[in-house]
């Protein structure tokens, strides 16, 4: 294959669906589907759980959207520079934030090993029972926008919300 047929040039990709607008009812569910997973968490934590997710998956368009308003929720930029290597800078982050990003990196990276125990047991400890499933959600939800934005070839800087 050339490196034309890898190309993520926006400029040379064509037109792809709009997921929203070819597919209304699904799109609502997943919006609402969204929205309860984001309920009673931490605001700040949602957008690290994100961002990690699409870093992870390279998601060039929800990680920009996510670290956008990770910044505009007042997220300063050394700690946005650190979530890559949050493990090896683990004095930015809070015990309860490492915790839900090891989560977020097993549920993401699933088909790696799956999700060990110890990584789940560490979230447990951090997160009530309801508060663990809705991070749970969280985690299902981003890679399911990450897999719609760059199944869709979504251009990372044009926040279509």
């Amino acid at each position: 294959m050339t490196n034309e047929t890898h190309s993520n040039d926006a400029a040379v990709r064509s037109p792809r669906v709009n997921f929203a607008k070819a597919a209304p009812k699904a799109f609502k569910a997943l919006i609402g589907f969204d929205a309860a997973a984001r309920e009673g968490l931490d605001p700040a934590l949602v957008e690290l759980v994100q961002i990690r997710s699409s870093q992870l998956n390279k998601c060039a368009y929800c990680l920009h959207m996510h670290t956008t308003d990770a910044r505009k929720a007042g997220e300063s930029e050394e700690r946005l520079h650190m979530v890559a290597v949050w493990e090896e800078a683990a004095h930015f982050f809070s015990a309860k934030e490492r915790a839900a990003l090891a989560l977020t990196e097993a549920v993401t990276l699933v088909s790696h090993g799956g999700v060990p125990d110890a990584v789940y047991q560490r979230a447990a400890r951090h997160f009530d029972e309801p508060e663990l499933a809705r991070l749970l959600a969280l985690i299902f939800m981003i890679n399911t926008w990450n897999r719609i934005a760059i199944s869709t070839g979504k251009v990372p800087g044009t926040d279509e919300r």
